[in-house]
């Protein structure tokens, strides 16, 4: 299935997967460009260094192209975004903010630019800053999350961008949620929680279970009305977040509260008291595979009803 996303990139099939924080490391990175797809090392809030160290060990696994996610929240993000070209990284993802103060760097080094976009106005103006593409990306994905939906989003971005590609992210899960990402006008897609399931990624087994048991109805939103929104998998801590939320608590009381809970919930397998976010997804996801028997599962699924097409 080619498209421009998989000739830009040099991939195989229009599948990306998301730069999760804590989640995103090497090995998932290498296992899904090895599958074919384009692996991400998620930048996170991580120092430079220590994605550079990631950067190295995935040339290690892997010599096929991969990515960084860069977080331009971060307070690092200026050291990142040095690092991925002084390590010579072929494609960069943006999430939480405007690319732009580092565009003409990275385009000088040669740098893909995929900004993740929440909204129509964002996608046309990282277009004009120079952009290769965007990711369109709906509010049914897991962590820090806009409001349109991904059925709402991606058409009018696809619609308002004339010139770049637009990739699909927010809800999607199986080769359903690819061909409908088509059908949408979208050229390639972006997945996070079918892939923290992955048998090569490093999340705790009792977060992997999580997302495997989960049902339709266990998605929550914290943090709406600080305009900082989260969604994640119902527990102990999202429901004393929209307690104290409710309760007119201050952001920063709020953040104190879920100050290193993903790390906990990843690494540590609490799925109590940590964040464990997914998408909406996540009731969808029902097994653990192998990278390449996701992607091959979910392509096939895809092929067969886009009728075989290619793009």
């Amino acid at each position: 299935m080619k498209t421009r996303i998989t000739e830009m990139l040099g991939i195989e099939y229009p599948i990306i997967q998301g730069g999760m924080a804590w989640v995103a490391e090497h090995h998932l990175a290498a296992a899904v460009s090895e599958a074919g797809g384009l692996g991400l090392i998620g930048g996170a809030n991580a120092p430079g260094e220590v994605v550079r160290e990631e950067i190295r060990k995935a040339k290690a696994l892997t010599k096929k192209p991969f990515g960084v996610n860069v977080m331009l929240m971060s307070p690092y993000a200026d050291d990142v975004a040095k690092v991925v070209v002084e390590e010579g990284v072929k494609v960069v993802t943006t999430g939480a903010g405007n690319p732009a103060k580092y565009m003409k760097m990275w385009k000088e080094a040669g740098i893909i630019v995929i900004p993740v976009v929440a909204s129509v106005a964002l996608a046309k103006l990282m277009e004009r800053g120079g952009a290769d593409a965007v990711v369109a990306e709906g509010t049914e994905s897991g962590g820090h999350i806009g409001e349109a939906t991904t059925m709402t989003l991606v058409p009018q971005v696809v619609d308002a961008v004339e010139k770049i590609p637009v990739i699909a992210a927010g809800g999607i899960g199986d080769g359903r949620g690819i061909a409908a990402a088509f059908m949408l006008g979208a050229e390639a897609v972006q997945m996070g929680t079918r892939f923290v399931v992955a048998k090569e990624s490093i999340v705790h087994e009792n977060y992997k279970q999580r997302i495997i048991k989960a049902k339709d109805i266990d998605s929550a939103v914290t943090g709406r009305t600080h305009g900082h929104p989260v969604r994640c998998l119902r527990n102990q801590m999202t429901r004393e977040y929209n307690r104290l939320e409710a309760e007119g608590k201050s952001f920063e009381e709020l953040e104190y509260l879920t100050l290193g809970t993903l790390r906990k919930a990843v690494q540590e397998g609490d799925t109590t008291n940590g964040t464990v976010m997914a998408g909406q997804i996540a009731g969808l996801v029902t097994k653990e595979q192998t990278c390449k028997e996701m992607i091959d599962e979910m392509m096939e699924q895809a092929d067969k009803l886009l009728g075989g097409c290619q793009k």
